[in-house]
């Protein structure tokens, strides 16, 4: 074991002398380095000794001063730097500020050159080495046994807390919580700090931005204050890597004891064990996803015909078969569309949205009134609701109620982005939940090619529309349209007239006069006349059944056509 005391016994660097810190001079020196700048406060590790020509601070007290701070509260040996280049003694304020953290501060004759230094201090301090290196095996060991074991990220987690004697914080890529290990000791408990719900963010924006994005800016554990009630409290965090890929962090909550040079090798071989962790729990998950999206991919398209087979299944996902199950499909549209964007990256970003509207979705599910199971499919977000079948019937306006608040959440939360809900009908069993997915869709598509502005509908709203989009050659509407309103039409086409959308909103309102006028924002009047010449014109009195029937009829052709009538 070396010391700072043993350096000044060495022959080899004869003049070496130390004028602050001489209550640090039995720190231990596991390795040397150089500091030369500023920023590599990041990559420093307990007992290294660190060497400097001081040409980055020699001008600069503040820097001096955190320079000795930041160095002793990450627990180096000590600092030494070369005489007679920038300094000609050492600034009083560096002695002072080493002499208050017990940092041992020392003068390098000017003849000596850095690299030498190094190799001279290397080969002294390597018998320590050997010593260390039994301990770090040990300890991988120790580590991968509990892989072998299936201990798991927990094991790991508990195993690293005790031997460092610090809490520990393991979080995902993108922050959220995987496992938390609290130290008896602790004097600021973790569930009193952060609100620890597994998948859930643990650290507030400003501190997770504080870290480095990539890996080439944090290839080591990284010092980061946590700031608590007026209190600072230090957090080494340490990436979690596989090749260059970035998996997740372990998060030190170092209010313990400070980390030491072995605790610092023991994290990098936890981050390696916890990375193939991370890997294979990930194969795990995503082949249980994959077995989860062929069963709602074969449920919605009415693949499975055995009743024995959707019982088995329904019981490994969750779904209950003797349900009232129907179906909502949400169908995502950003406004502004990149027509240039890479597919892979149009998707990629696809996804990221789907996923949050799904969040946003779950947080709304206990408004449904039963059991609740949404995914997505590219650009839709398909909702299975059941209910028990012991229970009443959903009423159309019940699921559209639903899906309304629905669709305001999602407005208000994802910007830039409309939607459409199509609801299919309620039945009976599970087994015939892909009828109501495929009405879900229908009317989604019929909402997009009649385009009545509305954003949320059922499949009865819009049944008379499938029944003749779907059923009737589109020769057979045109030819009952032209009989029926072409007259109309063709009225508003010559001499541009609105009588078309009168007559529309004329029905939609019920034949109501007053109800009409309101809703079109003209006078009573003028509506009047308006209808006036839409009987003169069709040659009716717009008060038989039957004629009544034929012009809604033709409404709703004139709609499913109006692009090519």
């Amino acid at each position: 074991m070396l010391t700072v005391k043993d350096l000044l016994e060495i022959k080899a660097i004869d003049g070496l002398k130390i004028v602050a810190g001489e209550n640090g001079l039995n720190n231990e020196i596991s390795i040397v380095n150089i500091i030369e700048n500023p920023d590599a406060f990041d990559w420093l590790s307990p007992n290294e000794l660190l060497l400097s020509t001081g040409y980055i601070y020699k001008d600069n007290e503040e820097l001096q001063n955190r320079i000795i701070k930041e160095i002793s509260e990450i627990n180096c040996a000590g600092l030494v730097i070369k005489m007679k280049r920038y300094f000609d003694k050492l600034p009083q304020n560096m002695i002072d500020q080493a002499n208050k953290y017990g940092l041992p501060l020392l003068e390098l004759p000017f003849s000596y050159t850095l690299s030498k230094v190094i190799s001279i201090i290397n080969e002294k301090a390597s018998g320590r080495y050997d010593l260390l290196n039994r301990k770090t095996l040990d300890m991988h060991n120790l580590f991968f046994r509990i892989t072998l074991e299936g201990g798991g990220i927990e094991r790991i987690s508990s195993m690293l807390s005790g031997t460092i004697n610090n809490p520990i914080i393991i979080v995902d890529k993108d922050w959220k919580l995987l496992h938390y290990t609290e130290h008896i000791e602790n004097k600021f408990p973790l569930e009193h700090c952060f609100d620890l719900i597994k998948n859930r963010t643990v650290f507030k924006r400003e501190f997770i931005e504080s870290i480095p994005q990539t890996l080439s800016e944090m290839k080591r554990s990284i010092k980061r204050i946590h700031h608590l009630d007026g209190m600072e409290i230090k957090n080494r965090i340490l990436p979690i890597v596989v090749s260059k890929d970035i998996y997740g962090y372990i998060v030190v909550w170092q209010t313990v004891r400070e980390l030491n040079e072995f605790d610092y090798i023991i994290l990098e071989q936890a981050s390696t064990i916890m990375a193939l962790e991370m890997i294979k729990a990930k194969e795990i998950e995503e082949v249980k996803l994959r077995i989860k999206n062929d069963f709602f991919d074969d449920l919605i398209s009415g693949k499975i015909t055995s009743n024995d087979t959707l019982q088995t299944l329904c019981d490994l996902h969750g779904l209950n078969p003797n349900y009232m199950y129907y179906s909502i499909v949400i169908h995502i549209e950003p406004k502004e569309v990149n027509k240039n964007e890479d597919i892979i990256v149009g998707k990629y970003r696809m996804d990221n949205k789907a996923k949050k509207c799904e969040d946003i979705i779950y947080d709304s599910s206990y408004k449904a009134n039963g059991e609740f199971t949404c995914f997505h499919r590219n650009n839709r977000i398909i909702i299975l609701i059941g209910k028990n079948e012991d229970r009443p019937s959903i009423s159309i306006s019940e699921a559209k109620l639903f899906a309304n608040e629905l669709h305001d959440s999602l407005v208000t939360n994802v910007k830039e982005t409309s939607f459409l809900i199509g609801i299919g009908k309620q039945y009976k069993t599970i087994k015939s939940l892909h009828k109501s997915f495929t009405e879900a869709n229908e009317v989604i598509r019929l909402m997009q090619q009649v385009n009545e502005k509305n954003e949320v509908s059922h499949f009865e709203d819009y049944s008379v529309y499938h029944l003749l989009d779907s059923n009737i050659k589109d020769a057979a509407l045109e030819d009952f349209f032209e009989k029926c309103l072409g007259n109309i039409y063709d009225h508003d086409k010559i001499h541009g007239t609105g009588y078309m959308t009168t007559l529309e909103n004329y029905f939609i309102n019920n034949l109501n006069l007053t109800e009409t006028s309101k809703a079109m924002f003209i006078h009573r009047n003028t509506l009047i006349y308006r209808i006036e010449r839409i009987k003169e014109i069709l040659n009716t009195d717009l008060k038989h059944s039957e004629e009544l029937l034929r012009i809604q009829i033709a409404l709703k052709i004139f709609r499913i056509l109006k692009k090519n009538v």
